[in-house]
């Protein structure tokens, strides 16, 4: 009856995160293994593994998959499975990111899971806060607080994500001048700072040069090979929040360039 339980409570998003999870670690694993894993059947997990390889995660494998990190620069994860990546290192990187934020600041909220989660930490202080966002599910999440003071730009509502995008909320934000901006990254590269999406990286650098100080909050599976559209130089950001699956090398480099850097511990 437990296991019976258990399958009814695991959403699809949630259950395809723990397989890209597992073999993020193990690099591939069989369809049995990651059944009794994760407490699915074995055609419920088939039926992962076929939907997650037409998406471009996986390489299907006799028994089981093998994980290919996507080559394509313009690769994109689905909106509600992203969510679910890395969430306990998203949550830390939250947490800290929300303690930044200073009672009756201005604050740009760029979309994502990371910032979502700083987003839900700020939330939880009930600060008085001027929030600007181009997340319709920010701002939902936004007005929530009575003293909150909540500006959503415009724009065009992307397909498949509640994200707005392009004019007017791109021009608006040339004519504000926040305290803080907290900003997410598909990449990170060396110094460069990147998104598989023109638009999405267009929208990033207007938030960027609209605020007189940045945060990237970004998980340690982001630094990684760049994705197709750059929007920063790491000159800009004045401190990076990432979680302690950072690499010693990673970590080395970016204080090379000169930039804080501050560690979640999960």
């Amino acid at each position: 009856m437990e296991s019976t339980s258990k399958r009814v409570e695991i959403m699809p998003a949630k259950r395809r995160a723990m397989i890209l999870e597992r073999l993020r670690k193990d690099g591939a694993a069989s369809i049995l293994d990651l059944a009794d894993e994760i407490g699915a059947s074995a055609s419920t997990i088939r039926r992962d593994l076929e939907q997650l390889t037409e998406g471009g995660y996986l390489e299907r494998t006799h028994g089981g998959a093998l994980l290919v990190p996507p080559l394509q620069a313009t690769f994109e994860h689905e909106a509600s499975l992203n969510a679910e990546l890395q969430h306990p290192q998203k949550r830390a990187i939250g947490m800290l990111a929300a303690q930044r934020i200073n009672p009756r600041e201005s604050v740009i909220f760029d979309t994502g899971s990371t910032v979502l989660e700083a987003v839900r930490a700020t939330v939880e202080r009930q600060i008085p806060l001027t929030a600007v966002t181009n997340s319709l599910e920010t701002a939902s999440l936004c007005a929530t607080c009575p003293g909150w003071r909540v500006i959503v730009p415009g724009g065009t509502v992307r397909a498949g994500s509640q994200m707005m995008v392009g004019d007017p909320g791109k021009d608006f934000l040339a004519t504000i001048h926040a305290d803080l901006c907290l900003v997410g990254a598909y990449a990170v590269t060396g110094r460069l700072l990147t998104d598989a999406s023109l638009e999405v990286a267009s929208l990033k650098r207007a938030m960027i040069r609209s605020a007189r100080r940045i945060i990237l909050l970004v998980d340690s599976t982001k630094f990684t090979a760049p994705a197709f559209s750059a929007f920063c130089d790491i000159s800009a950001i004045s401190e990076i929040i990432t979680d302690d699956g950072i690499s010693a090398e990673q970590h080395a480099a970016l204080r090379a360039f000169d930039v804080k850097v501050t560690i979640a511990t999960v």
